[in-house]
């Protein structure tokens, strides 16, 4: 999995309405890119929720929030749509920009569930993986953001 200081890949991914997204063209600011294995799951929802919930305080950090699983665009919509998530969601065809980032998966069968901040220099601030604790991806890229800030 890519670590603090390496360079993020320049992904090309869909979002929710099929428009496509180049990473390196967001990184006008920070970018918080979290990686979770499927829309509508229990710990997937909450994660996608925290970010929600959390999403003022990532704006006002100024960076930009952005969700990344291999569900189509349809799904992706739906997901967005039923949890008011006010951030863009990606499609993963066939797990490339996972497989960039080195997302490892749970149990060798589960897509992993990582977040990464990625500064705008396409440096990654932060890297942090966890399947089973969906909630401390949201204060883990806080955190990072306002160290950032400091630094």
């Amino acid at each position: 999995m890519l670590q603090h200081g390496d360079l993020a890949p320049d992904i090309q991914l869909f979002d929710e309405h099929g428009e496509g997204v180049a990473l390196h063209g967001l990184l006008d600011r920070p970018v918080v890119l979290f990686f979770y294995p499927k829309d509508n799951t229990p710990g997937c929802t909450m994660e996608a929720c925290g970010f929600r919930d959390n999403y003022e305080a990532f704006l006002t950090a100024g960076a930009a929030v952005i969700g990344v699983s291999s569900d189509d665009e349809r799904s992706h919509a739906r997901f967005r749509s039923k949890h008011n998530l006010p951030f863009r969601l990606l499609t993963d065809r066939g797990s490339a920009a996972r497989r960039a980032f080195g997302v490892p998966n749970t149990w060798g069968v589960l897509p992993g569930r990582a977040t990464f901040v990625i500064g705008r220099d396409g440096r990654i601030l932060s890297a942090f993986n966890s399947q089973f604790m969906p909630e401390a991806h949201v204060t883990n890229a806080l955190a990072a953001l306002k160290a950032d800030r400091t630094s």
